[in-house]
């Protein structure tokens, strides 16, 4: 694949956060899985979604490096990652996960149990981002750029 300059974006308001816009089905890396923290209460959920997406041929990326979760996000955007899992307090209490999309940093709150599918027809194109947010409840959050 050939990928020109008009395969990149900046995010409005902060010309420093770029991102790789490879369509997920080109994408190397489907999507991320990212622990709020070191918690080790998130390690059995990190290890499960990764091995769920692993079974459907999902390529992913654990990103449990140090930094901010906004940090986080932006070196998985600029890498061409078009989706994020972040498994967080809310995934241990009520067994969901936060997914997120790259190019419109918006976000959903999906069952754990329906992620790996959903990721897995994302990238097929067996459905959209728009569609994904018509299914599940789309989730506000804070994303820190520290």
């Amino acid at each position: 694949a050939v990928v020109s300059t008009q395969s990149t974006g900046v995010r409005e308001n902060d010309e420093k956060r770029t991102w790789l816009d490879l369509p997920p089905l080109i994408a190397p890396t489907k999507c991320s899985v990212l622990p709020l923290s070191s918690s080790p209460e998130f390690a059995p959920f990190v290890k499960d979604l990764s091995a769920a997406l692993r079974k459907l041929g999902i390529p992913n990326k654990v990103e449990d490096s140090s930094g901010s979760i906004g940090r986080r996000y932006a070196r998985t955007d600029e890498l061409g990652i078009p989706f994020g899992i972040t498994i967080d307090f809310d995934t241990v209490k009520s067994n969901t996960v936060t997914v997120r999309d790259r190019n419109s940093c918006s976000q959903i709150r999906v069952p754990v149990s329906d992620t790996a599918d959903l990721i897995n027809k994302l990238c097929t194109g067996q459905t959209t981002w728009a569609g994904a947010k018509d299914t599940y409840p789309e989730f506000i959050g804070q994303e820190s750029n520290n």
